[in-house]
């Protein structure tokens, strides 16, 4: 299938390909300056609007990197559109109505989504369910259990498609009959990582899920993707629910990013009885305890209230506020 690209949208990767040396822009922010036509055009021109440390910092570079031509960038940026248009991928940008309303709400949002299935509006109510890629027995059940209550009651459930958790808690949903996506740590068309998910990861898309990527399509697994991958996890959901986690698992670090974004980090009784970071974002009231599935559906809106909220967001962009 052909990738169907507006020029604005080609502009926009366009912008996140220039190089000056051998240093990038801040994706970040070039997607908050970029909500609108107008202030992708700035973009284009060089200006950088916004009033931050970082766009000082990169004002000077996009200079730089636009003076030095884009025709290299806009190679790179064909090349991954053939890429991801083989892999029957899609493109969303913050420029699209589209862009997920959740993903909207945060300042270190990314400026594309590459996707593979079906976004839907329904996504804007969605927990993400994560945790430790070498998960107990006991956690696997925790979180396969989390995911089908929370399917239940409506709630469209994100993960990183990792092993353990992850994997237990989009299996769980599929099981159920619900709706569930992943966040992926690669490229869209790079191959599924790990391996031993790629069966999962199709039938996600069997179902009618959908597998998200804010990288360049052919990016391969590296140590800084799933860190990032955690950004867009916590982003594009209301709240991320941890179900077993040390102080080195990423999804403690999800917990923290939840919290950052103004949504909800949710930690379960038994990761609080025994990990102390977890014991400690309880007591700063930085996150809430669950002790049953009620603890995070009752904070819940519903999906239409949540697009709006994204819609309004965007309308802001739209009028340079």
């Amino acid at each position: 299938m052909d990738l169907d690209i507006t020029p604005d949208q080609h502009d926009l990767l366009t912008l996140c390909a220039l190089r000056a040396g051998e240093a990038t822009l801040d994706w970040s922010l070039l997607a908050r300056s970029a909500q609108s036509p107008e202030g992708l055009a700035a973009l284009v021109e060089g200006q950088l609007r916004e009033d931050s440390r970082a766009a000082t910092k990169n004002r000077p570079m996009l200079q730089q990197a636009l003076a030095a031509g884009l025709d290299d960038a806009r190679a790179r940026v064909d090349e991954e559109l053939a890429a991801a248009s083989k892999a029957g991928a899609r493109l969303v940008t913050v420029l699209d109505e589209d862009y997920p309303a959740n993903l909207r709400l945060i300042g270190n949002l990314p400026p594309f989504l590459f996707y593979r299935g079906e976004l839907n509006e329904r996504d804007a109510r969605s927990i993400a369910v994560v945790g430790t890629r070498q998960a107990s027995e006991d956690g696997m059940r925790r979180a396969s259990r989390m995911a089908r209550e929370l399917v239940e009651h409506d709630v469209v459930i994100a993960s990183g498609l990792a092993k353990g958790v992850d994997a237990a808690a989009h299996q769980a949903t599929l099981t159920a009959g619900g709706r569930t996506f992943a966040v992926m740590g690669t490229g869209i068309a790079a191959p599924v990582y790990p391996a031993e998910n790629r069966p999962l990861a199709k039938a996600i898309l069997a179902s009618g899920g959908a597998l998200l990527s804010q990288f360049w399509p052919t990016q391969p697994p590296a140590r800084h993707t799933f860190p990032r991958r955690n950004v867009v996890t916590s982003g594009t959901t209301l709240g991320s629910v941890v179900i077993e986690a040390s102080s080195t698992s990423g999804a403690k670090m999800q917990a923290r990013l939840a919290a950052e974004h103004g949504k909800h980090a949710f930690l379960i009784r038994s990761l609080a009885d025994t990990q102390a970071w977890a014991k400690k974002m309880l007591d700063e009231d930085r996150a809430i305890l669950v002790t049953a599935s009620s603890d995070i559906t009752d904070r819940l809106g519903q999906a239409a209230d949540i697009q709006r909220a994204g819609q309004q967001r965007q309308q802001l962009a739209l009028a340079g506020l």
